[in-house]
């Protein structure tokens, strides 16, 4: 009942405030008559005084009486009894007395609910409203990190606050999360291959080291993971080396269902490689396995299928994003490392090598002893030089930067991996058999380095 009281309050005092000026009779503008009639009044009596004082004659003066007076008549006022407000006021203020009313009840009664309760502003959900997650998701959130300030050595829950996290698109805190849990259960491929991938999304779509390292420890664990295998050959493509990048997508296209969510990704993935090799996409690319089937059952319960990773248009879309907020952060600080090789790679990606040589300068400019920015030096050189058939001899300020990053760290893969190509483009077999020796020693024959490292060597030992 207040409610009906309220609303027939408010609907008055918007009636008052509209109504009544329409109801009002027109206001005359000031005019000047009233003005004029006293003027007319001072002249009269001026003229008596000329009169009197024998300025002007009896006749001069009836004259100039009658032109006044007849002047004076002309701005008398109208006679009384003239129109209020126009009709057509009249009939849009009654029509709006109407309509408002009428109009409100209308559309309260289409869309209102006077059977809704009232509800407190304490007692809603406002972050919900907002869009955000309920506060029984973030209680629960809260009493979860509690859980893991006590017990911290509980990897399963900082999985799932990990994963809750990821449901947010709070990345750096899923990123935290997940690194606990993977810390704690190194032997859990799933947990790896998402902390993995969230690492990929935080740095957008550039695998970084982290996350190549946890995609390495799947594919120890379990060498057949399309995602582990997706993201390595990725990782490989970012850092250069573009035909071992598509000899894997290559390979995991090939071991693939037809129907597999990541067939698409991986195909254009290999026409992209494909192109940049300057190979036709047609004879390269495989023919996937034949659709596989799951039974219904096994589908019901199986588990979500990650998340697919970013097509190549919209990968170079994140990647140009990112370069653009990069080079000019780099700009007011030059002094990130890290940052001008995170640069240097997302230029390479872009097929830009005049740019990434540039950044790579201005690291090895700041950090010219270490080996990854030397070795991020050499690639860059490498990158910039004109493809030839048979491939040339590396310049030597790649095979200097190279042999300097070797000195720094005598297990640096792709240091000793380099050399050893170099070694065989001019005819250096014993010296490419010792660089790849050293590089083989650091895999297992479960890893797919070790295979193609194992099929080199037996090539050179064979003398082809």
């Amino acid at each position: 009942m207040l409610f009906w009281i309220f609303a027939a309050a408010l609907t008055v005092a918007v009636l008052l405030l509209i109504v009544p000026p329409l109801l009002k009779p027109a206001e005359t503008a000031p005019a000047r008559d009233a003005y004029d009639r006293e003027v007319y009044r001072d002249q009269l009596d001026e003229l008596e005084r000329d009169r009197a004082r024998g300025l002007v004659n009896a006749a001069q003066a009836e004259a100039a009486k009658a032109e006044i007076a007849r002047r004076m008549l002309a701005t008398a006022p109208a006679a009384p009894g003239g129109e209020g407000a126009p009709r057509a006021a009249k009939a849009l203020a009654v029509v709006l007395a109407l309509a408002v009313p009428v109009g409100a009840l209308g559309v309260y009664g289409a869309v209102g609910r006077p059977d809704e309760p009232a509800r407190p502003l304490a007692s809603r959900n406002l972050e919900q409203e907002r869009g955000g997650p309920p506060k029984s998701v973030l209680a629960a959130i809260d009493k979860l990190k509690q859980q893991l300030a006590e017990t911290p050595d509980d990897p399963q829950g900082w999985a799932i606050l990990g994963q809750a996290y990821i449901k947010m698109n709070r990345n750096p805190e899923a990123v935290d999360a997940l690194r606990r849990a993977t810390a704690l259960a190194k032997d859990d491929t799933e947990l790896l291959g998402l902390f993995g991938e969230t690492l990929v999304e935080g740095n957008d779509g550039t695998v970084p080291e982290e996350a190549r390292v946890a995609f390495d420890g799947v594919l120890a664990k379990d060498p057949k993971d399309a995602r582990a295998r997706f993201f390595v050959a990725l990782a490989r493509y970012q850092a250069g080396d573009r035909r071992d990048a598509l000899d894997r997508w290559r390979a995991l296209l090939a071991e693939s269902p037809a129907n597999a969510s990541w067939v698409p990704v991986v195909r254009d993935q290999i026409r992209e490689a494909a192109v940049a090799l300057d190979l036709d996409p047609a004879v390269v690319t495989p023919e996937p396995l034949p659709p596989k089937e799951a039974p219904a059952a096994a589908a019901a319960q199986a588990p979500q299928q990650p998340a697919v990773p970013p097509s190549a248009q919209e990968r170079d879309q994140m990647v140009r994003g990112m370069v653009d907020s990069l080079a000019a952060k780099l700009a007011a600080d030059p002094s990130d490392v890290n940052g001008w090789l995170t640069l240097a790679r997302s230029y390479g990606v872009l097929g830009e090598p005049a740019k990434a040589m540039e950044a790579v300068r201005n690291a090895k400019q700041r950090a010219p002893d270490r080996p990854d920015v030397l070795v991020a030096y050499a690639s860059a050189v490498l990158q910039g030089l004109p493809r030839s058939d048979p491939p040339a001899p590396m310049p030597e300020e790649a095979t200097a930067a190279l042999r300097q990053a070797l000195a720094a760290d005598t297990t640096n893969r792709d240091a000793l991996w380099l050399l050893g190509l170099d070694a065989v483009t001019v005819g250096r077999k014993a010296e490419a058999m010792e660089y790849w020796t050293r590089l083989i020693a650091q895999f297992t024959p479960s890893d797919p380095e070790y295979a193609l490292l194992k099929t080199r060597l037996e090539s050179l030992k064979a003398g082809s």
